[in-house]
């Protein structure tokens, strides 16, 4: 199948239904920069070793950094995101379910970016698809078993190693810089903060770019009447497309985000921030080389949650960490079931 430049932007004009998922798909992708991506700078905001503006920079070259690098490197959450699910064999509408899973991530993202909530677009993603394949197969067999225990083999390491990562690299911190005068390390530590932040944009792009390429490639080839079991390679131009309108989202920024995260959760010390991203870009770099799609949002929560523990339980807001976690366990089931409306909707009206 050709999968150059010139044979997209021929299936964009001649495809009417892809040219919408197209601009859905982007759509999510500027989003995921916009809601996502600040959660990657969180820390280093809080911990004031940069400011807003600077950070929502630095976020949005990393980004971009990471989704194209780390797709040249390893491919293999785009393959998990691939196969995903199965849409049937009626590619036309396939194509509109998917074009109707799509726009329920849409707007299940815009809500929760509206009521600072910080959900996880993985989530919503992984639910609005499959959501849309069970509605278009009447039947939870539309769900591919192998990539859905990786899903879930990785939502519980994300959230066990990020945070048990960031207590033991807090702790680890903490007896090696001792002896040392707290304010002569402070400015050492608000440095690592803006490199370990650098680390953690960069994972972001590199796992949740994947993500919107296996997406993308699914509506590719189901715009061409075909799905290939396998992705050979992933094209350049494809990386580069995801990767722009990633860091158009990132450069909106998303202070509201950053604030619930980074703010509210628990206090954070430069190397204490430095600790979590560490922690974070860490899990994120094993999930993505094993091919294991996780929540950015989760993951780096989960070792904020770690860092504030190290030092006492109750150092850490666990009101609003409650709140966190029932936004991302409402995620699957919700965005899941608005899938599954808006597809039974677009099917009866234009299939």
């Amino acid at each position: 199948m050709d999968l150059s430049f010139t044979g997209f932007i021929n299936n964009f004009i001649s495809n009417p239904t892809f040219i919408v998922i197209t601009v859905l798909l982007l759509c999510v992708v500027l989003v995921n920069g916009w809601t996502d991506a600040p959660n990657a700078i969180a820390t280093c905001v809080s911990t004031k070793s940069l400011s807003p503006k600077k950070a929502i920079l630095l976020a949005a070259v990393f980004n971009f950094l990471g989704v194209l690098i780390m797709t040249l490197i390893s491919s293999t959450v785009a393959q998990t995101i691939y196969n995903l699910v199965d849409f049937g064999n009626n590619y036309s509408s396939s194509l509109i379910a998917l074009c109707a899973g799509l726009f329920a991530i849409v707007v299940w993202a815009v809500l929760a970016w509206i009521f600072g909530i910080p959900t996880s677009e993985s989530h919503a993603l992984i639910a609005g698809v499959s959501g849309a394949a069970i509605a278009l197969q009447h039947s939870f067999s539309a769900l591919n078993g192998n990539a859905w225990l990786k899903i879930f083999l990785g939502l519980v390491f994300s959230t066990a190693f990020g945070f048990s990562l960031g207590y033991v690299l807090t702790k680890v911190i903490e007896q090696i810089f001792k002896p040392f005068d707290r304010r002569k390390t402070t400015p050492f530590f608000k440095t690592t903060q803006i490199v370990s932040s650098m680390a953690m944009a960069f994972m972001h792009g590199a796992q949740d770019g994947q993500k919107f390429i296996g997406i993308f490639l699914m509506a590719l080839f189901l715009s061409k009447g075909t799905m290939s079991p396998d992705i050979i390679t992933i094209p350049i131009w494809l990386s580069i497309l995801i990767s722009l309108t990633m860091t158009l989202g990132t450069s909106i920024g998303g202070y509201r985000i950053i604030k619930t995260v980074g703010l509210k959760m628990t206090k954070l010390e430069p190397y204490k921030g430095t600790a979590a991203d560490l922690a974070s870009a860490t899990t994120l770099l094993i999930s993505s080389v094993s091919g294991m799609p996780v929540s950015t949002t989760h993951t780096k929560t989960t070792a904020i949650m770690g860092v504030g523990a190290s030092k006492r339980w109750s150092n850490v807001r666990w009101d609003i960490v409650k709140n966190m976690f029932l936004a991302w366990f409402l995620t699957f089931p919700g965005c899941g079931l608005l899938g599954y409306l808006v597809t039974k909707l677009f099917i009866h009206f234009f299939a």
